[in-house]
Formats: C-alpha cells, sequence, structure tokens
C-alpha cells in the first residue's frame, strides 16, 4: 500500500523537475495558437437568391461528377460548407475527401480560398465589392475500385450501368443559414439514353440534361436521383393526392422481370402501410431501387423517397433472397419514423452542426420492428419467413458477450464512434445494435400493450398517435424520450419509463420476453430453417455462430468470431483462413458435418489456420453438435406474435 502511494508522488516530482528544466532552458513556455474565427452559426433567415447548382455525371468510367455552381453572394468575408453530417446516416461522413479541383471565379477572375484549420469543411473567401455571384466548379471523385461494389475508397456509386447522385456531395452551401432557406435549382447531365427517377420535380429537359424546379437545399439534399440505362417504373399506389412510385434500375434488362404477384406484395406494403400510420407525409413517394452488385449497396431514408440496393436477383431469384425484402419496408416506414417524426437531438439547422443519436433506438429500432411487420403484413415474407428472421435476430443477441460492459443506449453513439467502418470484434464491441435489439425491445412494448390491454390495444395505435398527426404535411415534427412515454402512456397507462430504461441502460439478458408474451420459445435444433440457409447461401458464408460461434466466408476466412465462444477460446481470430480441418482441405459441408458429429465424439475439431505469413493449429473441444434458432409456439400462451404479422383488413 505503502509503496502505490509513493509512486503517483515520485512521477509528480520528476515531472516538476523536467519542468523546471524546460523554463530554465527555454525562458518563455509554450502558448496555445489562437483559433480561427468561429464559423456563422446557423439563422432562420431566408438566403438572398438562387444557388444555380449543375452536375455532370456522364462520366462514368472514371466515376467523376463534374460540378458547376453559382452562388450568389454580397461583398465581404464569405465561408462555403460541405456537408458534413449526412441525413440518415447518424454520422459525419461527408466525403470531403473525395472533392477535387475546387475553383472559385468572381467575374471571370479567380478567387483564393482558404479552408479553415480547424472545420475542414469550411472554406474562405474574400468577395470583392461589386461581384453578385461566385463561379465554382469542382469535382466529386467517387470511389472507382469495384469490389462486390465496395472498396476502402468508398461506397461505389456511379458504373457503366446505373449511378446514384445524393447533391449533398456535389454542392457547396454559405454559412450562416438554415438549409431550408437556401434555394437552389439543379439540374443533371445524364448519359445519353439513360433514365432517371427522383422525388424532385422536373422543370425542363434539354437533351440529356434535365433542370428541376427549384427547392430548398434541405428538400434537396432529402432527394437523391437514380439513373440507369436498363430501368423500369411501376406505379404502386396512384392517388392523385400522393401517387407512390417504385423505380427500378438493373445491372442488366433481364433482372427487370418482376412477376405480377411480386409486384402485388409491393402495392400491399403501401396498403399496410397507410392502415398501420393512417396518414401519408409526402406528396409523393418514390422508391428508387438498384439491382446490382457492381454499384454498392444501400438502404437510406428520405422525406419522399428511399435510396435502396440490393441483390441483383431479387425478383428473378424471388425463393433463394427473403432476406433482402425488409428493406423497402424499413426505408418506406422512416418517412414516418425519423423523417416526418425526429429526435431533437439529431435535427440540425444545417448539415455542419453536430447530431446526436441518442433516440436512435427509437428512430432506427422501432423502424426495424416495422420493417419486418410490414414485410410480412405485407405478403413480402410469409409467416414462416418472418418467424425464422426473428429467431435468427433474437439467437445472436442473446449470445452479445458486449452487453457486460456495454448497455444498448450506449449502442446508439456508434454511428460517431465507429463512423460505419468494419469491426473485429463485433459480439464484444456491439456496434449499432440499436437496430436489430432496438427491434426486439419494441416488439416486447408490443406484446406489453397487449397483455394490459386484454388484447384491445398494441403499437400499433402508438404508431398512429405518434406518426400519424398532420397527415400530409412533411415539415419534420421533434420528439424527445418524454415524448415517446407520454404517447405510450396514452394508448395504455403503464410505468413505461423505468420498462424502456430497464432495457436501455442495464446489462441483462436480451429481451426476449416480447417473444414469450407472443406465444413462443426460442429453441435450437440441428436443422437451419429454410430462410436461414437462403440467408447463407446468399453471403456465400459457413454460418456456425451458435455452435462453434464463428463465421467462415467464401475465401474460407473468418469474417466473425463471437466473443467468449467455442472458437475464440480456442484461439481463433478474425481474419485467419481455415486451411484444413482435421488434416483435411477445409470445406464448409465437411466442417458441418463434423461439428455435427461432435455430440457423439469426444475428440476436439483441429483446424489448420493461416493468419498473415503464419499458419497454426487451433483444437476447439466443443461437443454440442449443429445448433441453429428457431421459433417454438408454446400453447400455454397467447399467439400474439400470429397477431402482429396479421395483415390489416
Amino acid at each position: 500500500m505503502n509503496r502505490r502511494k509513493a509512486g503517483p508522488i515520485n512521477v509528480i516530482a520528476g515531472c516538476a523537475i523536467l519542468m523546471t528544466g524546460h523554463i530554465a532552458s527555454a525562458q518563455t513556455p509554450p502558448a496555445p495558437a489562437p483559433l480561427p474565427p468561429e464559423i456563422a452559426v446557423p439563422q432562420d433567415v431566408p438566403c438572398p437568391g438562387t444557388i444555380r447548382l449543375v452536375v455532370d455525371a456522364t462520366d462514368v468510367a472514371r466515376h467523376i461528377f463534374r460540378v458547376k455552381e453559382a452562388i450568389p453572394v454580397q461583398s465581404g468575408s464569405l465561408t462555403l460548407l460541405y456537408p458534413k453530417w449526412v441525413p440518415g446516416t447518424h454520422s459525419p461522413v461527408g466525403r470531403i475527401d473525395a472533392v477535387g479541383g475546387l475553383m472559385i471565379k468572381a467575374n471571370g477572375e479567380r478567387l483564393e480560398w482558404v479552408r479553415d484549420t480547424v472545420d475542414v469543411y469550411a472554406f474562405h473567401v474574400e468577395v470583392p465589392g461589386g461581384v453578385a455571384s461566385l463561379d465554382l466548379d469542382f469535382q466529386f471523385l467517387s470511389a472507382v475500385d469495384e469490389n462486390d461494389g465496395r472498396s476502402t475508397e468508398g461506397r461505389i456509386v456511379m458504373t457503366p450501368e446505373m449511378l446514384n447522385l445524393q447533391w449533398s456531395s456535389v454542392a457547396l452551401y454559405p454559412a450562416g443559414y438554415f438549409v431550408r432557406q437556401i434555394t437552389v435549382e439543379p439540374a443533371v447531365r445524364l448519359p445519353d439514353g439513360w433514365q432517371f427517377a427522383t422525388a424532385l420535380e422536373t422543370a425542363s429537359a434539354l437533351g440529356p440534361t434535365v433542370t428541376f424546379k427549384s427547392v430548398s437545399f434541405e428538400t434537396l439534399v432529402d432527394s437523391p436521383l437514380f439513373a440507369g440505362r436498363y430501368s423500369k417504373r411501376l406505379d404502386l399506389d396512384t392517388s392523385i393526392s400522393a401517387p407512390v412510385r417504385l423505380s427500378i434500375f438493373a445491372d442488366r434488362p433481364d433482372l427487370l422481370d418482376a412477376k405480377p404477384e411480386q409486384i402485388e406484395a409491393h402495392r400491399a406494403l403501401i396498403a399496410q402501410a397507410y392502415k398501420l400510420f393512417d396518414s401519408h407525409h409526402y406528396d409523393h413517394y418514390d422508391f428508387l431501387l438498384a439491382l446490382t452488385d457492381r454499384m454498392g449497396g444501400i438502404g437510406l431514408e428520405h422525406h419522399r423517397s428511399s435510396e435502396n440496393a440490393t441483390v441483383p436477383a431479387y425478383f428473378t431469384e424471388w425463393d433463394k433472397n427473403p432476406d433482402s425484402r425488409t428493406l423497402l419496408p424499413h426505408e418506406y416506414a422512416h418517412s414516418w419514423n425519423g423523417k416526418f417524426r425526429r429526435p431533437a437531438d439529431l435535427w440540425t439547422p444545417n448539415y455542419n452542426v453536430p447530431m446526436r443519436d441518442s433516440l436512435l433506438w427509437v428512430y432506427e429500432g422501432q423502424t426495424q420492428y416495422w420493417g419486418y411487420v410490414l414485410a410480412a403484413r405485407a405478403g413480402l415474407l410469409t409467416k414462416q419467413q418472418a418467424l425464422d428472421d426473428l429467431a435468427e435476430t433474437a439467437a445472436r443477441y442473446g449470445q452479445r458477450a458486449g452487453r457486460e460492459w456495454k448497455s444498448l443506449q450506449d449502442t446508439t453513439n456508434d454511428p460517431i464512434v465507429a463512423m460505419r467502418r468494419t469491426i473485429p470484434w463485433r459480439s464484444w464491441q456491439r456496434s449499432a445494435d440499436y437496430y436489430s435489439e432496438g427491434e426486439l425491445v419494441w416488439l416486447a412494448v408490443d406484446t406489453r400493450l397487449r397483455e394490459l390491454s386484454a388484447g384491445q390495444k398494441s403499437l400499433d395505435d402508438f404508431a398512429r398517435s405518434f406518426f400519424g398527426i398532420d397527415s400530409g404535411g412533411w415539415v419534420p415534427v421533434t420528439y424527445t424520450f418524454d415524448d415517446v412515454i407520454q404517447t405510450l402512456n396514452t394508448v395504455q397507462p403503464y410505468n413505461w419509463a423505468e420498462f424502456l430504461r430497464g432495457r436501455l441502460d442495464t446489462h441483462t439478458d436480451a429481451p426476449f420476453d416480447g417473444i414469450s408474451r407472443g406465444g413462443y420459445t426460442l429453441v435450437y435444433s440441428d436443422t437451419p430453417s429454410d430462410y436461414f440457409k437462403a440467408t447463407e447461401t446468399r453471403r456465400k458464408i459457413t454460418d456456425l455462430t451458435f455452435s462453434l460461434g464463428l463465421i467462415v466466408d467464401k475465401e474460407h476466412k473468418l469474417t466473425d468470431v463471437q466473443w467468449g465462444g467455442p472458437a475464440y477460446m480456442a484461439g481463433l481470430t478474425v481474419g485467419s483462413q481455415i486451411i484444413a480441418v482435421d488434416g483435411v482441405a477445409y470445406d464448409g459441408d465437411r466442417l458441418k458435418e463434423i461439428v455435427k458429429g461432435t455430440r457423439t465424439n469426444n475428440a476436439a475439431i483441429e483446424l489448420l489456420v493461416k493468419n498473415g505469413d503464419r499458419y497454426s493449429t487451433f483444437r476447439i473441444d466443443y461437443h454440442d453438435g449443429l445448433r441453429y434458432p428457431h421459433l417454438q409456439r408454446d400453447a400455454n400462451s397467447s399467439a400474439r406474435l400470429d397477431e402482429i404479422l396479421e395483415p390489416r383488413k
């Protein structure tokens, strides 16, 4: 004890000696350099004039967007901002690193700009007297290295067949204004013969250049554009007041072949959403859907549209890709939850004021729940597929070792902490668990509402009360935790704050109570569900999460090792490549057979593994056979989950 107390004193004394010596030798100690002047705080006042923005998106071979922007100005100091906090990503992910060639001119004369040394997304320029407009030229140099649609350079957004134009990537805007007070007239030039889709309304088209009606910068950023060589548009709801369209772009024309029953399931999605929310918050809605393995995958919500990219064979191999069919319901539900009703600390006046993500378990977690429920109600998933999806979700989050140290509430900080990067130990680090564990939380709320009210009330009633206000309007209405609790109590009085905080802030087990109150029990067998097998096949993996605690990809590399699981305890790590199993070259099906036989075989499984340039042998002492999750009906409990998944008449 005495030695431990003496340590800090000795350290402090040593620091004092070093500091004294430094002062003696350098007469004046260092002082912090002054920071640059603060950037103008956004004000809710009109920004004079209209920005004219023209994007040339024809250089698809080199993935370059060329931008010309004319910004009305007055003489004096001006700060231009490049969007940093992109709505829907919940992160400071604006790709300022992809901006090149920025030139600013006034009356044909070049003006020098200076990047802010603290906020590198800000550019300062002195506007001479008599100048009414600045002309900007620059390029957005999007990712070019195609590797399953992704690369270390970022997401692929342009290919020879299609492109995804996000206006936040190709525009600068003046500091000092709310983005809703900045007016923009956007235009885009597309490759010859390409079709496009966007929530923006066309003002004119001259050859390959399309000019859109002027909108606020807020609406512009919220209205991305898909374009491509092969496309098809389907009307899902022809309502005069608020039509809904599905605009499909594909790598090949044959991928556009959707069967009538598949289209009807997407039409049913609109009908079921209206029955759920009893409202809409758009004047029209455009699903932008890319069927591709060349452009990067995406699911990003907007008020009057959504960006969706999924497997090329979404329609043509329908039965092989059931897990891809919750994407559109999820993003569509965001028009109500996230875009219209938005967490108060997540809404910001412009795209360079930091967002705060404390309520993502509502924004994303409840949307994950409704995406799953609406997919089942619309027939995009069968009831059994929906049950199998829920079983897999519950099983994965039931063994999240990271719960020991990290609460579900803290995972809402992940978009800022991890910036959507891949992490090596997801089961311990936790990542964005507010999505799928949030889904389990809201299932628990739904079944408790049904239980307390003897089946008279449900989360559907909350959705109508909370998201259904001001139907037809699409000006965001913000909310706080207390607003959520107040609405829940209006639907059914209960101690909802304690109920939710007990799941958000503690380190207890995953919330399985929604499943049990729903009339089911999570069980395991040595046979995977058809849904599990389809997911495993589509992802080209061998998924032994619930037995050995690992996932192996098509290159035989470990993409996941469960913290504390059998593989982890044997010493295996993510990124290693399995060369052989029990002395024979690796094969995924053979490994499954070996795991299946461990119930009667006392020998450990021996893996020869390559990690970098080192080869090692690991022995996994595991004897519980193959384990795959399923939901089993509990006849002693009300089938509330069945009721939740039933389509509304």
